[in-house]
This record gives C-alpha cells, sequence and structure tokens, in this order.
C-alpha cells in the first residue's frame, strides 16, 4: 500500500480515505472541493492506495457480482495497515489530541462503513455511494452498535437502477442501514441523494460527506 498526503499536514484534524488508482486523478479536486464545501483548510487528508481493491476492502469472502473477480475479505489486514503503520505514526507525532475521521467511496465507502463496527478511533464516517448491496452487510450490523456517533451516508439516484440482481438492490440496503441508524441513541446519521449513477462525481460527492462531518463538529464545539 501507498500512503499520499493532502491538505494542512500541520492539522490535527486528520481524514482517512482508502483509494484505488482510479482515485488519484481526483484527489487535488476533492480537497478543494472540501476547502469550499466545509469553508475551512483546518485539514490533512490521507489517502490511502490499496494494492487489490476488491480483497483489500471486503470485510468478508464474497462471490463475484459484476466481471470474473470476487472479494477476498482483506479489510481486517487493511485496517490493521491503517491503525498500525498510518495512525500509530501520527499520534506519535502529534502535538495535540487528533481527531480522526475514516471515508470513501464506492467499495472503499463499505470499508469506512464496516471499520466503524471494528475500532472506536475514529470520531465519524464518510460512506459515499457506498457499496451497500454487499451481501450479507445489513445482517452484520443489525445487532451491532456503531463506535462513532457522526455517518454520512450517500447514493447516486441512478445508482439502483441497474439490471445487475445483486447491486439493484443497493437503494433498498442503503435505506434499510439508515432507518437502523437512526434508532440508535446519540447517533447523528444523515443519508443524501445526489443525482446520477455510481460514476458521477464521485470527488464531490466524496467531498459533500467529509465537509458534512467537519461543519457538524465545529457545531458541537461552538455548543
Amino acid at each position: 500500500m501507498e500512503v499520499y498526503n493532502f491538505g494542512n499536514e500541520e492539522s490535527n484534524t486528520v481524514l482517512i480515505q482508502p483509494v484505488g488508482d482510479h482515485d488519484m486523478a481526483l484527489l487535488a479536486n476533492e480537497v478543494k472541493l472540501i476547502r469550499e464545501l466545509s469553508m475551512s483548510s483546518d485539514f490533512r487528508l490521507i489517502a490511502i492506495k490499496v494494492d487489490n481493491w476488491n480483497d483489500d476492502l471486503s470485510p468478508w469472502e464474497s462471490p463475484a457480482v459484476f466481471g470474473p473477480e470476487g472479494f477476498g475479505g482483506g479489510a481486517d489486514e487493511t485496517l490493521k495497515y491503517v491503525l498500525g503503520e498510518v495512525i500509530e505514526p501520527l499520534k506519535r507525532q502529534a502535538s495535540n489530541e487528533l481527531r480522526l475521521y475514516i471515508g470513501g467511496y464506492s467499495l472503499a465507502g463499505l470499508f469506512a462503513f464496516w471499520t466503524i463496527y471494528q475500532s472506536n478511533i475514529f470520531s465519524g464516517c464518510v460512506a459515499a455511494s457506498p457499496s451497500a448491496w454487499f451481501p450479507g452487510l445489513e445482517e452484520y450490523i443489525s445487532d451491532k452498535e456503531p463506535l462513532t456517533d457522526k455517518i454520512y451516508l450517500s447514493l447516486g439516484d441512478k445508482e439502483e437502477k441497474t439490471r445487475n440482481p445483486v447491486m439493484s438492490q443497493v437503494g433498498n440496503a442503503i435505506r434499510g442501514i439508515y432507518d437502523q441508524l437512526r434508532q440508535k441513541v446519540g447517533v447523528n446519521v444523515t443519508l443524501e441523494w445526489n443525482q446520477g449513477n455510481h460514476f458521477m462525481e464521485p470527488d464531490l460527492r466524496i467531498a459533500k460527506g467529509f465537509a458534512w462531518i467537519l461543519k457538524l463538529r465545529r457545531m458541537t464545539e461552538l455548543v
């Protein structure tokens, strides 16, 4: 895995985002959009480029749903890398307490969401157009509590309009997940619907999520 830094490297507000090769060209604009939408430049974004998108970000093994490649269930190892190789050095270097947030798009959004059921180190989560269709996800979270209180979900309004029988369930899945989270005491969750299919403006969609988190944190601090 490779690590890339953007934004203010002196900031103690750190956004962690797993990415693939296809995301790299969009990250500079994403950071620009986060600044504009949050009206703040007090954040650092750390992008972690995974080696194998389907394997490194999937929480458990699952058969292929499009193309020949299935899902290897390597999220545990990826999370260990994030906690040990990325966050631990940050904690040793930080002059003040870190505020850590995790987010991702597509399968990385699924990983970010799954992560908040594994670790309480993150103060918020952005799951932008996540792979909420992933088999077993709704059932997995049904008897578990999220370990953060700020959760941003989003989906494109055309994402569920696909002939793929598994991926067409993404709309029902995200609605079900949102309904479950709304029942959790003390959890601030939002679900935003964007225009378009899964591939439309991913940098803007995840930027909107991180901006929501940053603005919510500032509001909380002012109370």
